[in-house]
């Protein structure tokens, strides 16, 4: 039986640095809510079985964020931890009855809501045919610059302390698509500890991911600016339906 493809929103953290009181996730854009539309890209793609999207325990926002539109294609796990880690891995052992070992798992932000249709199937048509898995990522095109606090105080100025060359640095993107059974005991071992994506985790364990150029569009959503920029981005696409 062929390899299925699941895919896996961890979106149970509270998004301090957008700022508020609602939950960035949950912040609307276009009048969705941001979570909305990182679902629906996924729901709406005919290669994946089912979108679990990963909660905190006792959210009462998911309800009201239009996932119903998609049926029971899109499934919530209230099991939402305190890291990323964390809720990526309660919700792998979450799902496990419904996925099997081999079956691929797309671990995709929450904040992520511009993910274009073709950098997925690019990333499923690529990372697919990997006898590892890989992510969307782009080659760095920015100079890079390593910083130097000066007294380590929060308002000292922040100086250049050396010039990085960008030469073979990516920028990782989600989503990030790896075996179900390689990711669970990635993210269980003990290096996995402070691994800052899924891509991280597979390394420490010795595998090396194979990088699949994504999109500029497929923005982090981290600063109140960067919903400015979402809106105007989702007006020059045709209306979710």
């Amino acid at each position: 039986m062929p390899a299925r493809l699941h895919a896996l929103i961890p979106a149970a953290g509270s998004g301090f640095r957008v700022g508020g009181e609602v939950p960035k996730q949950y912040l609307p854009i276009a009048g969705k809510p941001m979570l909305y539309y990182a679902i629906a890209i996924l729901a709406r793609a005919p290669e994946i079985a089912n979108v679990f999207v990963v909660l905190a325990e006792g959210d009462q926002r998911f309800a009201q964020c239009g996932a119903a539109e998609f049926g029971d294609k899109v499934t919530p796990l209230y099991c939402g931890g305190k890291e990323r880690r964390d809720s990526v891995y309660n919700g792998l052992i979450a799902m496990a009855g419904a996925v099997d070992e081999d079956d691929w798992v797309l671990v995709h932000d929450a904040a992520r809501p511009l993910l274009p249709a073709e950098a997925l199937a690019r990333l499923i048509g690529q990372a697919g045919s990997d006898d590892v898995g890989g992510l969307l990522a782009l080659p760095v095109a920015d100079t890079l610059k390593r910083a130097h606090i000066e007294g380590g105080a929060r308002n000292d100025p922040v100086r250049v302390a050396t010039t990085e060359r960008r030469e073979r640095m990516w920028q990782a993107q989600t989503p990030q698509m790896f075996r179900y059974g390689v990711l669970l005991a990635a993210l269980a071992s003990p290096g996995a500890a402070g691994a800052t994506d899924e891509a991280s985790a597979i390394e420490r364990i010795g595998m090396a991911p194979r990088l699949v150029l994504g999109s500029s569009r497929n923005i982090k959503l981290t600063w109140p600016d960067d919903l400015v920029i979402a809106e105007a981005l989702l007006s020059l696409q045709a209306p979710a339906t």
